[in-house]
């Protein structure tokens, strides 16, 4: 019989249903089994699904296609990891354009309390690879997991940086868990297994197309608190993550490299348009990112307990509803707050940049605000 996890992946199957439709349709329904159990005249009523998609869903053939997926898992001892499933990473469950399902192949821990993103140019020079093993030596002590795409170049430089430092590194890949690109990197892909795992969204069987490889560039981002460009081009794949880390309110340094350069271009370019922090020495993301302070079994920061000063009589009606929504839950994620106190994003910033003025909001680590007051 078909198991939960069966209907989780013949979904993401299904032709023309992609991770948003995949929401609604368990929104609507309530698992992925029961999608489908419904019959078609239901289905048809959730929004963005059709006659032909609905009838695609209810295809026998997709269940049986799932089958083969899980066969492939169990021989690679892999797993499948819904957006419903605790293990699946917390990082990623808040943002627009999440997978719905990922393939993870490994013994880490998706939801680590820290990590950072490693990404930069395939044609890595000495000076790149020097910075980046540099970079995870010094952070090392604070027992992060340090994300990247197992690429030529900075990419494999981070991965194996962190594989001399003990520490768990994930590698996001463009292919199946079956197809590791490129090839060369087969040895070291082994080595992560032990020390953290490969991810991807992709079925295995998937060859690592072009198009598939800015999509990798997302889960890069959203998996990290930091991403650091170490080297890139004025145009290429680092860039690409840098964009999406900023879009998902991500920290981001780059690497100041020579004028002139090729690969200090992309670097530049993005602390030129202040797209990026200028990393001058790893005390700069120690300190961004809280860091330096004691966490708690949790892994978040502990704060000194100070006493705040009394609400100020003018305080705004905004400004009370984000304190008294902050208060319900210890910290909050920029996203969240936005969604659930349906202020848009740039008023929000400002209010919660305000609020911190004041002294009764703080900034953690990946866009996450807890209340002082109480």
């Amino acid at each position: 019989m078909p198991t939960d996890t069966h209907h989780q992946i013949a979904l993401t199957l299904v032709p023309g249903v992609g991770s948003i439709l995949i929401r609604q349709l368990i929104s609507y329904c309530g698992s992925a089994t029961d999608v489908f159990r419904s019959p078609l005249a239901r289905l048809m009523k959730v929004p963005g699904i059709g006659d032909v998609t609905a009838r695609a869903i209810l295809r026998s053939a997709v269940l049986a296609e799932a089958e083969q997926v899980v066969k492939q898992l169990e021989k690679l001892g892999a797993t499948a990891l819904f957006y419903t499933d605790k293990a699946y990473p917390a990082r990623l469950k808040t943002l627009y354009d999440a997978p719905a399902l990922l393939y993870f192949q490994g013994t880490g821990n998706l939801n680590t309390p820290r990590t950072i993103g490693v990404v930069g140019t395939r044609q890595a020079t000495d000076y790149g690879r020097r910075i980046t093993s540099e970079i995870i030596e010094a952070v090392a002590p604070y027992g992060i997991s340090v994300i990247s795409g197992l690429a030529y170049g900075i990419d494999i430089a981070a991965h194996r940086a962190s594989l001399v430092n003990s520490l768990p590194t994930i590698g996001v890949m463009a292919s199946g868990l079956d197809i590791i690109y490129p090839a060369v990197h087969q040895k070291t892909a082994g080595e992560m297994l032990a020390q953290g795992g490969l991810l991807t969204e992709n079925r295995p069987g998937t060859k690592p197309d072009a198009h598939l490889f800015p999509a990798r560039n997302r889960i890069i981002a959203g998996l990290s608190d930091a991403v650091i460009v170490i080297e890139a081009a004025a145009k290429g794949g680092a860039l690409i993550t840098a964009e999406y880390a900023n879009n998902y309110h991500r920290e981001v340094f780059a690497v100041p490299g020579q004028l002139n350069q090729a690969f200090s271009a992309g670097c530049n370019k993005l602390i030129r348009e202040n797209k990026a922090q200028i990393y001058t020495s790893p005390k700069d993301i120690i300190e961004a990112l809280n860091w330096d302070r004691p966490i708690n079994q949790a892994g978040e920061p502990v704060f000194q307990k100070n006493i705040a000063p009394a609400l100020p009589v003018n305080i705004t009606e905004e400004e009370s509803q984000l304190l008294a929504l902050l208060r319900q839950s210890v910290d909050f994620h920029i996203d969240e707050l936005s969604w659930k106190s349906q202020i848009p994003m740039g008023r929000l910033a400002a209010l919660l940049l305000t609020l911190e003025f004041q002294g009764f909001v703080r900034s953690l680590p990946g866009k996450k605000y807890s209340v002082v007051y109480i």
